[in-house]
């Protein structure tokens, strides 16, 4: 099928509109060749993702991650260049879905609402106006659980979903969480909105030291990795729905940070 089949049916899952002004969602390398058969989703564009696709016989390449949110010069030997290298020689495009597919709760980015299985939903911060009776585009979910639960529990079934090897928890911890707020990858900035829509614990990665000082409300580090490549794992089996005619696959990847049992 041809590449322009391809992007549609992932912009219907991750309007290109929607992206936020300072992301570079979309096409990041170009190929001569104009049709796949075989296409590999990952979290992140690195050497090793991208030779573990091409590996596997990847004609396309759908990442989360952009190659780079800043361009630089072919000046030295890194990560970004070496994987402009295979992609050049394979012939192979990639395309990033990265805040384009974070702001559709209706696709793969709302997975933990579904597996928390939480009503009444609020985006945090809406980037365009609902229609009929969906969710608007934004960033980050409230909603809530069926049954009040340990912010212990709610970690628990994020292990058992996620890839999640550790977590840490900050602000004040309650006997029990009723209403629940996330936003996958780094969202601390959201904590406010978590706040205002009422949860009593927000889920995301990547909190800072003074964020957490501050925090008034439950604070659940999940780290980047767990939530986003959890996501991407989901956004391969749409796909798949979406393009029966195609092959498609997914590239797991680890979180760079791994845990230390202290002796």
């Amino acid at each position: 099928m041809q590449h322009t089949e391809i992007i549609k049916a992932i912009e219907k899952i991750a309007p290109l509109a929607a992206a936020a002004s300072w992301d570079v969602s979309g096409l990041q390398v170009a190929a001569r060749r104009q049709d796949a058969v075989k296409l590999a989703v990952c979290l992140d564009p690195t050497p090793a993702s991208v030779e573990a696709a091409l590996k596997k016989g990847a004609q396309f390449i759908l990442s989360h991650h952009p190659l780079l949110l800043k361009a630089v010069l072919p000046n030295r030997l890194d990560d970004y260049h070496a994987v402009l290298r295979m992609l050049f020689q394979a012939d192979v495009p990639l395309y990033a879905a990265h805040t384009s597919l974070d702001v559709n709760a209706h696709g793969p980015a709302g997975w933990l609402a579904r597996e928390l299985d939480l009503s009444n939903l609020a985006v945090l911060e809406p980037v365009a106006p609902a229609t009929d009776d969906t969710l608007p585009l934004g960033f980050g979910l409230a909603g809530d659980l069926p049954q009040p639960m340990t912010v212990e529990r709610i970690a628990g079934i994020i292990a058992r979903s996620a890839p999640l090897a550790a977590a840490t928890v900050s602000g004040p911890t309650p006997s029990s969480v009723a209403r629940v707020a996330y936003c996958t990858g780094s969202g601390s900035s959201l904590l406010g909105a978590a706040q205002a829509a009422g949860a009593q614990l927000f889920i995301t990665g990547d909190v800072k030291y003074h964020t957490a000082l501050a925090a008034e409300i439950c604070l659940l580090d999940v780290g980047h990795h767990s939530l986003e490549e959890e996501m991407m794992l989901r956004m391969s089996r749409l796909l798949q729905e979406r393009l029966p005619e195609a092959e498609v696959f997914f590239v797991p990847s680890a979180s760079p940070f791994r845990p230390v049992a202290l002796s």
